[in-house]
C-alpha cells in the first residue's frame, strides 16, 4: 500500500534524505510557529507547489495527493468556516495541505531506507538516557508514509459506496476516521507485540 519512491533525475532527487528531512522540519516549524494570514499561506502553497517540477516530480502528482486526502480537507474546511472564519478555515487547511504535499514529496523522492538511517543517526546521542532510538525512528517513518495509507482507506471507502450504489459525500470522512483509528490500533499492537514501544 505505501508506494516506493520512483527513481528520477530531478534535483530532489540527488539532494541527500538528511538533508531533505531537515528541509521538511524547518518548514513544518515555519508553518506551524510562524503566524499566517490568508496571503502567506496562498504564497506557501505556491512554493510547495514549485518543488515538485523541480525537484523531477510532475505537478500532477502534487494533485493526486491533495485528491487523496480531500475528504480530511474538506470537513476541516467546512468546520473551521462554520465555527470560526472562512480565514481561519484557508489558512488552517492551506497549512495542513502544504505540509502534506511536503511530505509526499519527501516519500517520492527519497527511499525509506534513507530516512531511517537519518533518523537512526540523528537520535543515537539520545540512547545514552535510554531513548529507544529504533523505535522513535521507525514510528517518525510510519507517520510520514500515513498519506498513501489513509488515500488506500478513502479508495476502499469510496469503491464501497460505488458497490451499494450511494454517495456519503462529505460524511465519508467518519467511516474513513474510524478505519484510520482501527488501523492505528492494529500496529500498536503488532508493535507491542514485537516489543517495540
Amino acid at each position: 500500500m505505501i508506494p516506493a519512491p520512483r527513481s528520477g533525475t530531478g534535483l530532489l532527487y540527488r539532494v541527500p534524505a538528511g538533508a531533505k528531512l531537515a528541509g521538511l522540519a524547518i518548514a513544518a516549524l515555519a508553518l506551524t510557529l510562524v503566524p499566517h494570514g490568508p496571503v502567506s499561506i496562498a504564497v506557501s502553497l505556491v512554493v510547495v507547489l514549485g518543488l515538485y517540477p523541480l525537484g523531477g516530480v510532475p505537478l500532477v502528482t502534487a494533485g493526486v495527493e491533495l485528491w487523496r486526502v480531500r475528504a480530511v480537507l474538506v470537513v476541516l474546511a467546512i468546520a473551521l468556516g462554520i465555527f470560526v472564519s472562512p480565514a481561519a478555515a484557508w489558512v488552517s487547511t492551506g497549512r495542513v495541505a502544504a505540509l502534506l504535499l511536503l511530505a509526499a514529496l519527501l516519500t517520492r523522492t527519497t527511499a525509506m531506507s534513507e530516512l531511517l538511517a537519518v533518523l537512526k543517526r540523528l537520535l543515537r546521542p539520545l540512547r545514552r538516557l535510554g531513548v529507544d532510538t529504533d523505535a522513535v525512528s521507525f514510528a517518525v517513518s510510519l507517520t510520514l508514509t500515513m498519506v498513501p495509507i489513509v488515500e488506500g482507506f478513502a479508495h476502499r471507502i469510496r469503491e464501497a459506496e460505488r458497490a451499494r450504489g450511494v454517495r456519503l459525500g462529505v460524511r465519508a470522512a467518519v467511516p474513513l476516521l474510524v478505519t484510520t483509528l482501527r488501523h492505528a490500533d492494529r500496529v500498536g499492537d503488532a508493535l507491542a507485540a514485537r516489543g517495540i514501544g
